[in-house]
């Protein structure tokens, strides 16, 4: 009955290549699995499940080392104890939930990717950006993380845009895949460990169907062929709908020839003009579901940590791949279903996280610079006890805001002390006169670039990125450079003249625009800011 009637391990070998924490604990156990074990699946042949993800490319992994509680470094401190614990939001439970890999050292997520048809938009931005800040996290705890993510090539959509344009269904889809390729890495997402498209996936999709129909759970009609949502009991426990509640899916008309309207496709005949395969029920394509049951089972197997989406993918797509799987392998289990959704804070931490945006460049190419003018400088092996604070109390906001479900705003409303503790040592007369000055702007430029790297926003070149910020401030402000500098001419001669008026209006005239002046004893720069409508706006909105 081909491959996915042995449930132990995935059958496809990739390529592979890149706020506080609750006080109460949650007991992590499985609710799905613990039901659908009791669900009365009479007649299904099915195989007992290792898991294991030998074909993801994974090697032994030994566990993160413990510290001991009094371990300290050369300079007497405490080390830090390794971070062990993570705290995610399941959909299926509806609850937070500490985090367990199925496999100690190991992870395994599969991520329902795009539909190629056109250009990617901002909700995929927010979707991708926050697996990838996940696929970051796990891999910073120490995780050996296999993350795939799909391409959905075959689909109504890709074929309808390829009709409208006169192309290829399959040519089209690949040039949409590729721009979203330069999308992800102008979001600075690291690649996922591979990104199956459902087009070189057809034998395990129609082996995975097989199964479902030799289990009774689908049925053939005039060679389309239907999961029937009526034989499996479970149906509707990821988004709490009821059975008689449902639709049929989005993406298809109600078709009469169902026996159930909320019955879903796994197998559509062939149309004149549309890409097909050959299968037992004669040519035709997959259906919108079942491809991710079927990828995900080839490079993770039937059992694995993290299942995740957006938002919009809860009902129908992911309720009907938990049947689909179910019906293929009694023992199909995933531990987290994840969603990413919208963050509300209050106003403080949101216009801090706003304004940091902005800062956190300005600042560390500054102190960047500083650092490289001392470069080679016989530095000391301590730090001030009030630096050392700082950073360990970033530190610890990092981990915490981390470990609570990726609670990344207050991660950035955190990074406003050390910035301004930097900006202070730079700027300041009391900070260029510190003890210890350079060692104490060593530190605190580390530990945020340390944070910035796990969560994607580590820039190559801090020069870089500033020169890109002041570009599209100009642009957003509709100034060119020169009449930035002119204005900064105009204010140096307005504060000469002692025209206190005229050189507080310029300034501020240039900050309702997004352009902040910065006066230091070697002249005034400027630098990219928040408009202050934009900033007021936010205020009240919160």
């Amino acid at each position: 009955m081909g491959t996915l009637l042995n449930c132990s391990r995935p059958f496809l070998s990739p390529n592979l290549s890149r706020l506080s924490l609750s006080k109460r604990r949650i007991q992590l156990q499985n609710h799905h699995y613990n039901h659908l074990k009791r669900l009365p699946f009479s007649g299904f042949s099915f195989t007992n499940y290792d898991t294991d993800y030998k074909l993801c490319g994974f090697s032994s992994l030994a566990s993160q080392p413990s510290v001991d509680s009094n371990q300290r470094n050369g300079n007497g401190e405490k080390l830090r104890k390794p971070i062990s614990e993570l705290w995610l939001h399941n959909t299926m439970t509806r609850q937070k939930e500490l985090f367990k890999p199925k496999i100690p050292g190991k992870v395994g997520m599969y991520v329902c990717g795009v539909t190629t048809y056109d250009l990617s938009h901002i909700g995929h931005a927010r979707v991708y950006v926050t697996f990838d800040v996940l696929y970051r996290y796990l891999k910073y705890l120490g995780y050996e993380v296999c993350y795939v993510r799909n391409f959905t090539d075959v689909d109504d959509k890709i074929i309808t845009r390829a009709n409208e344009l006169g192309e290829d269904p399959l040519s089209l889809s690949r040039r949409f895949c590729e721009e979203f390729r330069h999308d992800m890495a102008y979001l600075h997402c690291l690649h996922p460990s591979v990104e199956p498209c459902v087009s070189d996936h057809m034998p395990q999709i129609i082996d995975m169907i097989k199964q479902i129909l030799d289990n009774g759970c689908a049925y053939r009609v005039d060679g389309d062929v239907y999961f029937s949502v009526d034989k499996f009991p479970g149906y509707g426990r990821l988004s709490g709908r009821k059975l008689e509640d449902n639709r049929a899916g989005e993406r298809v008309a109600v078709d009469s020839r169902k026996q159930n309207p909320a019955d879903f496709a796994l197998w559509k005949s062939a149309k004149e003009g549309e890409p097909s395969w050959e299968s037992p029920w004669g040519p035709g394509r997959p259906g919108w579901h079942i491809e991710c049951s079927a990828m995900s089972a080839a490079y993770l197997g039937y059992s694995f940590d993290i299942h995740g989406g957006g938002m919009d993918l809860v009902f129908p797509h992911h309720e009907n791949e938990i049947a689909q799987s179910c019906a293929a392998c009694s023992q199909s289990n995933i531990s987290f279903w994840i969603h990413n959704g919208f963050v509300t804070i209050d106003s403080e931490k949101m216009s801090k996280s706003l304004g940091n945006f902005f800062t956190i460049r300005q600042t560390l190419h500054d102190c960047q610079e500083t650092l490289f003018q001392h470069d080679g400088a016989n530095l000391k092996d301590s730090i001030p006890s009030e630096i050392l604070n700082c950073v360990n109390k970033f530190y610890d906001d990092f981990k915490t805001s981390m470990s609570d479900d990726l609670h990344t705003p207050v991660v950035f409303a955190a990074l406003s002390d050390p910035l301004k503790t930097i900006n202070d040592l730079l700027h300041t007369r009391k900070g260029k006169k510190q003890e210890c000055r350079i060692n104490s702007l060593c530190a605190l430029e580390k530990e945020i670039r340390r944070v910035l790297t796990v969560l994607g926003l580590m820039p190559t070149s801090y020069s870089d990125v500033l020169q890109q910020l002041k570009e599209k401030a100009l642009k957003r402000a509709g100034l060119t450079e020169d009449q930035v500098l002119q204005k900064i001419v105009e204010r140096t001669a307005a504060r000469k003249n002692k025209e206190f008026e005229k050189s507080d209006a310029i300034r501020k005239d240039l900050a309702a625009v997004g352009i902040a002046l910065m006066d230091s004893p070697n002249g005034t720069v400027w630098r990219p800011a928040v408009p202050l409508a934009l900033q007021e706006h936010q205020q009240v909105i919160s």
